[in-house]
């Protein structure tokens, strides 16, 4: 509690994105709404208390922002000292998640860490330690980027290794968002546009080739593009959150009714709770989601744009862009428009992981903020 009261003390007195510190918020109280609407019904078959997944989120959601808070009072460039061992300590986790003995295997997938009956996802902890490794190598480069040996070489080996790991999981989903958060990066520090044409040339059949490697990414890449290929088991999944979002209409059939949280809708209260506020809340409800993380995407990428350094820059608009993107991703899938992956929505989603990294990440980025002072407004 002491510990607490300090945080909170070291709150007053900073000047920050209070439009972004608002949203987030908002979104963390959307998200524990829905936990606890999609759940609870789900958590008392299961754990005989209907409470089970609501408690578990409101811990979390109390310390991320604990977290969040002191990152906002941390200077950010104390990161960029930092980013190298973090990046070398998250390369260490998701290297230790490879291992039976350790990593968890779940869904076909072995993608969290469990040391002394806690259970993490280092793919969390690393999209956060790539964003300020690449930027700290990007702020250290400076013009060099535009050379590709020296320059966009070393930094593409830097991102191969944390994507390496991540992509043996197999975790697709997680590729995707740390390639475009990458190559976002590249793209405003300089790098040739004509080296990152080649690179995403060169990217996409790559990935294109991993994804029919893998027989569950195959089939949910057969669901969009052709459904008539694959049998209806792994269809069912997208039809239900069809299901959910249809009847939902314009403002949906109220908070709590909705039917396809009822043991229809696989995991409702993690990657498809987009489609339970789309039952329940309507096509208003999901239409204040989406305009919330396009304002993020907005302030976001103006702090990037005020800050006053290139560390600062590179920062701002590498967690800008790794919300944002992965927001855009579960939205596009949840609606049937990109292929069914195991990735969250930002703040909204159940899950200690994904909300405390991202918390931390949005601390940093409002401590960026702080630092732009009056030109971000």
């Amino acid at each position: 509690m002491d510990e607490g009261i300090k945080v909170l003390a070291m709150f007053k007195g900073l000047s920050f994105d209070k439009l972004i510190f608002t949203i987030t918020l908002v979104l963390i109280a959307l998200g524990i709404l829905m936990i606890y609407s999609s759940s609870a019904i789900r958590a008392q078959e299961k754990f005989g208390d209907s409470y089970f997944f609501l408690k578990r989120q409101l811990v979390w959601a109390f310390l991320g922002i604990l977290i969040m808070i002191w990152m906002m009072s941390c200077d950010y460039r104390g990161w960029q000292r930092l980013a190298f061992p973090l990046f070398l300590l998250s390369l260490l986790f998701l290297t230790l998640v490879l291992i039976p003995q350790l990593g968890v295997k779940a869904n076909g997938a072995r993608r969290w860490l469990s040391v002394f009956g806690l259970s993490f996802q280092p793919a969390e902890l690393a999209k956060i330690s790539l964003v300020l490794f690449l930027s700290h190598l990007m702020a250290k480069k400076g013009s060099r980027v535009q050379e590709f040996t020296h320059g966009l070489l070393p930094l593409l080996a830097a991102a191969a290794v944390i994507i390496l790991p991540i992509l043996l999981q197999p975790n697709l989903g997680n590729v995707v968002v740390l390639l475009i958060v990458a190559m976002m990066i590249y793209f405003v520090g300089g790098v040739r546009i004509s080296h990152l044409l080649l690179l995403g040339a060169g990217s996409m059949p790559l990935l294109f080739l991993v994804m029919m490697h893998f027989s569950h990414a195959r089939s949910r890449l057969l669901t969009l593009i052709d459904p008539s290929r694959v049998p209806e088991g792994a269809k069912y999944q997208i039809k239900q959150s069809f299901y959910a979002l249809g009847p939902g209409g314009l403002l949906g059939r109220g908070l709590g009714d909705g039917m396809q949280k009822l043991f229809y809708l696989p995991e409702p209260h993690t990657d498809f709770i987009f489609a339970i506020v789309g039952e329940e809340i309507g096509f208003l409800g999901t239409s204040l989601v989406v305009l919330l993380f396009g304002i993020i995407l907005w302030r976001g990428t103006r702090i990037a744009l005020q800050a006053p350094d290139p560390f600062g820059r590179f920062a701002a608009i590498g967690i800008t862009i790794l919300i944002v993107s992965q927001a855009a991703i579960n939205v596009g899938m949840v609606v049937g428009l990109l292929p069914t992956t195991g990735l969250p929505l930002p703040l909204v989603s159940f899950g200690g992981s994904s909300l405390v990294l991202t918390l931390m990440g949005i601390g940093i980025l409002l401590n960026i903020s702080h630092h732009a002072g009056s030109r971000v407004r």
